[in-house]
């Protein structure tokens, strides 16, 4: 399965972004769709994964509140809505492909993305 990330930008601070991870050469309905994100110097971070039947979501602490993560199974992508975007924001997101039942760990999934950079500054 490849994995194609895309929508980052430089953002506001309170800004939103929309990011997008589309999927081919595999069912992309059969996997839960992750999203970690690594900032500089940093090691890679959980943000927010969603069930294969979108009936379940999962969001690290940092992000509740303003992050949503949805999929369309239809069109193989899935989705990361970002709102009140702050500088800690700032990192490399990349989305995956796993089985592990929304898990929190890199281990659990078994395809990635190349990533998109999302930068919040004024």
């Amino acid at each position: 399965v490849q994995l194609q990330a895309s929508g980052g930008g430089l953002v506001q601070p309170g800004g939103s972004l929309r990011l997008s991870c589309a999927a081919s050469g595999g069912p992309f309905s059969m996997y839960d769709v992750g999203w970690f994100r690594q900032a500089p110097g940093k090691e890679r971070e959980f943000v927010t994964a969603i069930r294969w039947s979108s009936s379940t979501t999962g969001y690290a602490d940092s992000v509740k509140g303003r992050f949503t993560t949805s999929r369309d199974n239809a069109k193989n992508t899935g989705y990361l809505q970002m709102n009140s975007l702050k500088p800690g924001d700032t990192a490399v997101y990349y989305c995956a492909l796993g089985r592990g039942f929304l898990s929190t760990m890199r281990s659990g999934y078994d395809y990635w993305g190349q990533g998109t950079q999302v930068t919040v500054s004024s």
